[in-house]
């Protein structure tokens, strides 16, 4: 199993893009969670496959149509507390 964070910067807070990024995981059957930095990032953490993170990832580039994604960064992570869901943190 892999885990990736990924930090999207834009405009995707206020836009829905965490309700996005969830509806993207729960379809796929990742877990992690999306949650808003005070920075106006977003950060996600996303466990599963390596193809589905991969899927997700190239969703997360385009956003709902109500966001403007500038940027997607990732890399790999480790969780301290393993999840059995996606959450909106």
């Amino acid at each position: 199993m892999a885990s990736e964070i990924m930090m999207v910067s834009g405009v995707v807070q206020g836009v829905g893009f965490r309700y996005f990024t969830a509806n993207e995981c729960l379809k796929r059957s990742l877990t992690g969670y999306a949650k808003n930095l005070s920075d106006g990032r977003v950060e996600v953490v996303v466990c599963g496959s390596q193809t589905l993170i991969d899927e997700v990832y190239t969703q997360l580039e385009k956003g709902p149509r109500s966001a403007v994604v500038d940027n997607v960064t990732r890399e790999p992570c480790e969780l301290s507390v393993p999840t059995d869901d996606f959450r909106i943190v």
